[in-house]
C-alpha cells in the first residue's frame, strides 16, 4: 500500500491539505485502501496552521513512504529546522516521490534537493525562489513541475493538480477523472498551463459586464463583435465600450483575444487537435492568424508552446 505523507509544521497554509481528499477518494473509486495518507510533523505535536483548525500530526520517526509532500507557508516566516532538513534529505534517498505544494518548494530548496531541478512555486514567491537559491531552474508560470522523482506545484490549489498527477500516474487516466468529478473540481489542469486566467485578471465590477466576458469565454467560436456582446451586457455598443475599458482597461477586442489565446494554449497543451482545428474552435479563423497572436503575445508560435507544454509535463 503506497503511503502518502504530508509534512506540516506552525504556519503551514491550511489549503495545502486539500490535496488529501484526491487520495482517499482514490480509494473509495478503487474499492480498496489502496492509499494510506498521514500528516507528520517533526515532533508529532497539534500544529497550528493559518487558515484553519489545529491539525493533529504523527511523528517522523524512521518509517519511509512512497510519497512524502511537503507543505507550504509564508517564507519570510518559515524556519526549516535540522530536523526537517534531515527528513527532506531522508525521504529523497528512500521515498519514490517528493513533492512540495506551493512555497512548499522553499523547504525543498534549503535541503539542496532542487539544486539543478526544474521547479515551480506560487508565481508570486518564484523570483524570491530563483534568487535564494540560484542553482534552481524556476519555472514561475507552470502550474506543476515532474522532475525525475521532485514533484512541485504552483499556490495552494494547485497542489489538487498535482495530486490528481499522481493518481493518474499510479491508477490511470480514467480513475482519476472519476477522482476528479467525485470531488467536484476540473479534471486536473496540465502542469505546463499558466498559473494565471485571463477571465479572472479582467475582473470586472458589474455584472454586465461580467456576464458578457463569461459569455465570450463559453462562445469564442462565434465572431463575438462588440455590438453582439453589447446586446449580452444589454448595453448599446458605446456604453459597453466604455464601460468593458473603464472596468478591465482593455478594449473588447484585445480581452476577446487574450481569452482565445488562452483556449487556444490549453488545447495545444492537453489535446491531440490540429493547430488549425484549434484555430477555428477559439475563434481565430485560420492558423495564420493564431501563429501571429501567439507570437505577439508569447514571442513564439503555437508549434513550439505545443512543443515546450509536452516537454513540461512529460
Amino acid at each position: 500500500m503506497p503511503a502518502i505523507a504530508f509534512v506540516v509544521f506552525d504556519g503551514f497554509n491550511a489549503m495545502a491539505l486539500a490535496a488529501q481528499p484526491v487520495f482517499s477518494s482514490a480509494n473509495a473509486k478503487v474499492g480498496d485502501a489502496y492509499y494510506e495518507t498521514l500528516t507528520l510533523s517533526e515532533h508529532g505535536a497539534p500544529v497550528r496552521p493559518i487558515g484553519g483548525p489545529t491539525v493533529m500530526t504523527e511523528p517522523f520517526g524512521d518509517r519511509t513512504f512512497d510519497t512524502v509532500i511537503f507543505a507550504g507557508g509564508e517564507p519570510d516566516e518559515m524556519h526549516a529546522s535540522p530536523g526537517l532538513l534531515a527528513f527532506v534529505r531522508h525521504s529523497a534517498a528512500t521515498a519514490r516521490r517528493v513533492a512540495s505544494i506551493c512555497t512548499g518548494a522553499f523547504v525543498l530548496g534549503e535541503a539542496g534537493l532542487l539544486d539543478g531541478r526544474r521547479v515551480t512555486t506560487h508565481w508570486r514567491y518564484a523570483r524570491s525562489l530563483g534568487e535564494r537559491y540560484p542553482k534552481v531552474r524556476v519555472e514561475e508560470d507552470r502550474i506543476f513541475v515532474i522532475d525525475g522523482p521532485v514533484w512541485t506545484s504552483a499556490g495552494m490549489t494547485a497542489g489538487i493538480d498535482l495530486a490528481l498527477a499522481m493518481v493518474e500516474a499510479d491508477l490511470g487516466m480514467d480513475l482519476a477523472r472519476a477522482v476528479a468529478q467525485a470531488l467536484v473540481v476540473s479534471y486536473r489542469r496540465a502542469g505546463g498551463q499558466s498559473q494565471h486566467s485571463a477571465l479572472l485578471e479582467m475582473d470586472a465590477k458589474s455584472d454586465r459586464i461580467q456576464s458578457a466576458l463569461s459569455y465570450a469565454k463559453k462562445n469564442l467560436a462565434q465572431p463575438l463583435s462588440v455590438e453582439h456582446l453589447a446586446e449580452v451586457a444589454r448595453l448599446s455598443p458605446r456604453q459597453f465600450s466604455r464601460a468593458f475599458r473603464a472596468e478591465t482597461g482593455q478594449s473588447p477586442a484585445k480581452a476577446i483575444e487574450r481569452l482565445r489565446l488562452e483556449a487556444a494554449r490549453l488545447m495545444l497543451e492537453r489535446s491531440r487537435h490540429s493547430v488549425e482545428q484549434i484555430a477555428q474552435q477559439t475563434g481565430f479563423s485560420d492558423s495564420r492568424r493564431m501563429r501571429e497572436a501567439f507570437t505577439r503575445a508569447f514571442g513564439q508560435p503555437p508549434q513550439a508552446i505545443r512543443r515546450i507544454g509536452r516537454a513540461l509535463a512529460a
